[in-house]
């Protein structure tokens, strides 16, 4: 491969923008310096004037759907979607058909990835009632983590057993990711909606069925068995204030043993879009009020919340137009999440540099994956660069995901992802794809696990 070299940009990491030049010689960064000459003749140089040079974003929790589902999706479908959107590496959940809830599952999954995906990848191994055994199999250096969820959503893994799961927690080192919503309460809330309603529940119930109390129940008894246990602890996509006081920004992220995530619809959206968006933004955990909205933003900005995500999970158009008990949970966000994080930007909520740190660097730090997330020597160059003054519409036409909606369809977003290398490729540049499909398994630094 060619030398690459971008010059004049904004360039964001680890707090600081500074201007100048990168340089990348096959797939990493070899040079960073304020201004860098053209190695030799056959240098590509890309002038990056006014444009800000980011890492890729690192999404730690997407649903492509394959194998399985791929009706609403696939893992090339959604990867292509997600390098326009800015993100270079996923880690996708175990909720397919079959669940990947044995290694061999696992695995097959990887092999579907090495051949179809345009983004870095990795998968997490899913933790049932009874797969223990093959839970401690799992390989800490080339998977991402464990998923357990503690609420039951699309797929229906639900771990109720206390026993089991305290012997999860209490057995692995490895990551342990999870879905909280108490059970029993959502069932009992449900009962009574169906009750006064039947199956068309108006969709500003869904947040009193999945309510703030099913949310804290069950992330507060997770919190608590890993302070019990031991365990390395990652709550994903909070959707309330109350569960943000669970969480610690007392100490630095590297030193944190319980960690926490917020999913870009949470910070969004909130209970009065309901009435215009219905079920295109159902999603579970449930978008909530206002006041948890604002609550999530405020622990995202004191560092209590470490990560932003997108729990990107498509659902067809079909599916979703259905009543409100038959249409399933999540929406379509890789392609526009960090677009919407760049909006909250230009409105004066958040820093680029923070962006930055929530969507690049801390999956990187949480998920001890070698050598992505920051713009540093030797690492791949994995880049975005990001035009913030370059105003477009989400239509029907340039929305990429396999489902063909979004639940941005009709806004006008201020800033454009211009260039995306993967692995020091170029994989997409103002809307054209390279078709080199160039993503890589990734690796994790954990030989003490």
């Amino acid at each position: 491969m060619s030398l690459t070299l971008i010059k004049n940009a904004k360039i964001v990491n680890e707090g600081e923008t500074i201007e100048g030049d990168v340089l990348i010689d096959g797939e990493y960064i070899v040079d960073i310096d304020s201004s860098i000459s053209p190695k030799s003749a056959n240098t590509t140089v890309i002038d990056a004037e006014g444009k800000y040079l980011i890492p890729g974003v690192i999404d730690d929790q997407v649903h492509f759907r394959e194998p399985g589902l791929t009706h609403k999706a696939t893992i090339k479908t959604e990867s292509k979607a997600a390098v326009a959107g800015g993100i270079t590496s996923f880690i996708e959940m175990p909720n397919t058909v079959p669940q990947a809830t044995t290694q061999e599952l696992l695995e097959q999954k990887f092999k579907i990835a090495s051949k179809n995906s345009y983004a870095n990848y990795s998968f997490m191994f899913g933790g049932t009632n009874d797969n223990l055994e093959e839970l401690l199999k799992t390989n800490s250096t080339n998977v991402a983590g464990i998923k357990l969820f503690l609420g039951s959503s699309t797929g229906n893994m639900l771990v109720d057993n206390e026993d089991t799961l305290e012997k999860i927690f209490s057995s692995t080192k490895m990551l342990i990711a999870v879905h909280c919503e108490d059970e029993q309460t959502i069932k009992t809330n449900l009962a009574t909606y169906l009750k006064e309603y039947g199956d068309d529940i108006p969709m500003e119930m869904h947040p009193k069925i999945r309510s703030e109390q099913a949310c804290y129940l069950s992330s507060s008894k997770a919190v608590e068995l890993a302070k019990k246990t031991g365990a390395r602890l990652h709550v994903f996509h909070l959707s309330t204030e109350k569960e943000t006081h669970l969480f610690t920004n007392k100490i630095p992220l590297e030193k944190k043993q319980i960690t926490a995530e917020v999913c870009v619809h949470h910070l969004w959206f909130d209970e009065n879009d309901y009435e215009k968006k219905g079920t295109f933004i159902k999603w579970n955990p449930a978008i909530k009020t206002k006041e948890d909205k604002e609550g999530l933003w405020k622990a995202l900005l004191n560092d209590k919340i470490d990560v932003i995500a997108s729990d990107h999970a498509p659902h067809t158009k079909e599916e979703k137009l259905q009543v409100y008990t038959k249409a399933p949970s999540g929406g379509p966000l890789v392609q526009h999440a960090l677009p919407a994080l760049l909006q909250a930007h230009r409105k004066g909520k958040i820093s680029v540099e923070k962006i930055v740190e929530k969507m690049c660097h801390n999956p990187a730090k949480i998920f001890k994956i070698k050598k992505r997330g920051f713009i540093k020597k030797g690492y791949y160059a994995d880049l975005v660069l990001v035009d913030l003054y370059s105003p477009w519409t989400v239509t029907k036409d340039n929305i990429l995901y396999k489902c063909g909606w979004s639940p941005f369809e009709g806004t006008t977003f201020y800033s454009k992802i211009t260039h995306t290398f993967v692995n020091g490729y170029l994989v997409y540049y103002n809307g054209v794809f390279h078709n080199e499909l160039n993503g890589k398994r990734l690796q994790f630094d954990r030989t003490n696990e």
